[in-house]
C-alpha cells in the first residue's frame, strides 16, 4: 500500500477538487539546479485556469453582477472555457464560449460536452482570431445583458492562483529561487508570483511566451502553441505586469512539442505545448545556476488534448516542427538518451 490510498476525504462539489496540485522534480540533470514541476493538470478539467474561472464566478456573485440563473460569455482558446462551462455545470448558468479554430478539437469537444454552447468565430481558418472573438463576447454582453468575464483584465484571474501561491511556499518556504510561467494572459504567474515576491523579495519571476507573440517585443507571426501568447494585432492584457516579471524570454514551437515528445517517451510525463515550452527555457536555466537552486515550472495543462497534434508524428512532419537538434540538447540537459534516437 502506498502513502495516501486510504483516508481520502470526500468532497461534495467539483470544484472543492481545486487546488493542492502535485509537484515532481525531474531527475536526471546532474550538476544543474532543480526543475520543479508543479503539476495543474491535475485539476478538474486538467488545467490550471480552473482556479481564475471560480474565482471569476465568485466575485461576479459577490459582486452582484451575476444573478442565479444567468448568463456566462467568454472568448477562449479552450482551459478557460472548459473552467467555466465546470463551473456554470455546477452552478446552473448558461455558458457561451467564443472560440476560433486554433483551439484543440478535444478542448472544444470537452466545453460542449459540459453543457458550453459554442460560438466560433474563426471560419474556416485555423489562425488564432484574439481580437474578433473578443469583439463578439463584448457584443454578446453589451445586447443580451451576459455576463462578459473577460479574463484578460479581470481582477479575478490574478486572484485565482492566490491559493497557488500559498501551495508552493507550504512546499519550498521561501526556498525558491524562480518561477517560470507562460504568459498568456498573465493571471498565472503574476497572480501566484506577485503574492511569492512578497514573502521571497529575491525570487525571479520568469515570463515565457511563443516565438511570433507580441507581449515582449519582437515580429508577430503565426505559432501553434495555444492558450498563450499575444497574437499580432491583439490587445496584450492589463494583467501582465511588465514591472513584476525580471525577464520575458520566447520559445520556438519545435522546443515546446519536442520537449513534451521526449518527456512523454522518457518519464511519462504527458504535458501540454505551451508548458513544454517552459520546460524548455527551465532547464536552459538549470544549467547556470547552483544545484540547491529551485527553478518551479508552473505546468498549466495536461498533454491529454494534443495526442492529435503535438503527440502524433505525421502532424509534427507535415507542420516541420520536428528538431534533431532540440532532441539533442533535451538529452545534454537532462542526462537521458531520447530512447526514440
Amino acid at each position: 500500500m502506498y502513502p495516501g490510498e486510504m483516508g481520502a476525504v470526500i468532497k461534495n462539489k467539483i470544484s472543492e477538487l481545486i487546488g493542492s496540485t502535485p509537484m515532481l522534480r525531474l531527475d536526471g540533470i546532474e550538476g544543474a539546479g532543480n526543475v520543479i514541476l508543479k503539476l495543474e493538470q491535475f485539476n478538474p478539467t486538467g488545467t490550471a485556469k480552473i482556479r481564475m474561472a471560480r474565482q471569476m464566478v465568485d466575485e461576479a456573485e459577490e459582486s452582484g453582477l451575476l444573478k442565479a440563473g444567468g448568463w456566462l460569455v467568454e472568448s477562449t482558446s479552450g482551459n478557460t472555457g472548459l473552467g467555466l462551462a465546470v463551473i456554470a455545470a455546477e452552478r446552473g448558468y448558461r455558458f457561451s464560449a467564443v472560440v476560433d479554430n486554433h483551439s484543440s478539437m478535444d478542448k472544444l469537444r470537452a466545453m460542449r460536452a459540459y453543457g458550453a454552447e459554442l460560438i466560433n468565430v474563426g471560419g474556416e481558418d485555423e489562425a488564432l482570431v484574439t481580437a474578433e472573438r473578443d469583439a463578439t463576447a463584448e457584443k454578446l454582453a453589451i445586447e443580451h445583458g451576459a455576463y462578459w468575464t473577460e479574463q484578460h483584465a479581470n481582477p479575478g484571474n490574478p486572484n485565482g492562483y492566490l491559493a497557488l501561491a500559498e501551495e508552493l511556499h507550504q512546499a519550498l518556504d521561501d526556498d525558491l529561487h524562480f518561477l517560470y510561467g507562460a504568459v498568456g494572459t498573465g493571471g498565472s504567474l503574476c497572480g501566484a508570483g506577485r503574492a511569492l515576491r512578497k514573502r521571497i523579495p529575491d525570487l525571479k519571476i520568469i515570463g515565457v511566451e511563443p516565438v511570433g507573440s507580441i507581449a515582449f517585443g519582437g515580429v508577430g507571426a503565426p505559432y501553434y502553441q495555444s492558450g498563450t501568447g499575444s497574437p499580432e494585432g491583439s490587445e496584450i492584457g492589463d494583467l501582465v505586469d511588465y514591472d513584476l516579471i525580471d525577464e520575458g524570454i520566447k520559445v520556438s514551437d519545435s522546443e515546446a512539442f519536442e520537449t513534451c515528445r521526449y518527456l512523454a517517451r522518457n518519464y511519462g510525463i504527458l504535458v501540454g505545448g505551451s508548458a513544454g515550452g517552459v520546460i524548455y527555457k527551465a532547464l536552459e536555466q538549470a544549467q547556470s545556476v547552483d544545484p540547491s537552486t529551485n527553478i518551479v515550472v508552473l505546468v498549466c495543462d495536461g498533454g491529454e488534448k494534443y495526442l492529435d497534434t503535438v503527440f502524433d508524428d505525421d502532424w509534427m512532419t507535415s507542420t516541420g516542427l520536428h528538431s534533431t537538434d532540440v532532441v539533442e540538447k533535451l538529452a545534454s540537459m537532462l542526462g537521458k538518451k531520447d530512447r526514440q534516437n
